[in-house]
């Protein structure tokens, strides 16, 4: 009798979360429920906390992914939402997925199963989305600007930490201390 062996779909996993309001808890069991039911075997996890796309904090994380890609480590990379790996435009959404399938690879959304589908198909309406997910990003900051402009205008204060306030990560001090006792004269213990 001859054994059948199947092969293992490999899989990366893509979390990202852009404040620090926001849990990856709240897409990982989705995403690892996602590649269970389909018997994929996880061989990375692309992990982003409080890393705004917008600003450009996350470029560094789709090149490691696209290098690994490249020396097959996986076959997929599974996101909870495309706006989680790409908020930069249709362009840059497209170019993306594009060169993951350069590397035999595939960008698999839990959230947006029409994502998962032929190559037209994907990049028709993954231009679709990343437009929206685009406009949403603008509109936000839009909003976050006139609340900041009326604020001004009102005479409140605007950024920074309000009197009171706790940080939410405890600064670290040594460096200033040590610093300030050299512009003294000082020694610091």
């Amino acid at each position: 009798m001859t054994k059948v062996h199947f092969m293992t779909t490999k899989a990366a996993i893509w979390v990202r979360v852009s404040t620090d309001h926001q849990h990856e808890s709240n897409q990982l069991p989705a995403i690892l429920q996602f590649c269970e039911h389909r018997s994929w075997e996880i061989t990375k996890k692309y992990e982003l906390s409080d890393v705004s796309a917008y600003n450009g904090a996350h470029r560094e994380m789709p090149k490691q992914m696209l290098d690994d890609a490249y020396c097959g480590e996986f076959e997929v990379v599974v996101c909870w939402a495309a706006d989680r790996v790409s908020r930069g435009g249709i362009a840059e959404l497209l170019k993306l997925i594009r060169e993951l399938r350069e590397r035999n690879c595939s960008l698999v959304s839990v959230q947006e199963p029409w994502l998962n589908g032929s190559d037209a198909t994907t990049e028709l309406l993954a231009a679709v989305s990343a437009w929206v997910a685009h406009q949403e990003s603008a509109q936000r900051s839009a909003r976050i600007r006139a609340g900041l402009e009326r604020r001004r205008s009102e005479g409140k204060p605007v950024g920074g930490r309000r009197p009171g306030a706790k940080d939410k990560r405890p600064r670290k001090t040594e460096g200033y201390k040590q610093a300030w006792a050299r512009r003294k004269g000082q020694t610091v213990s």
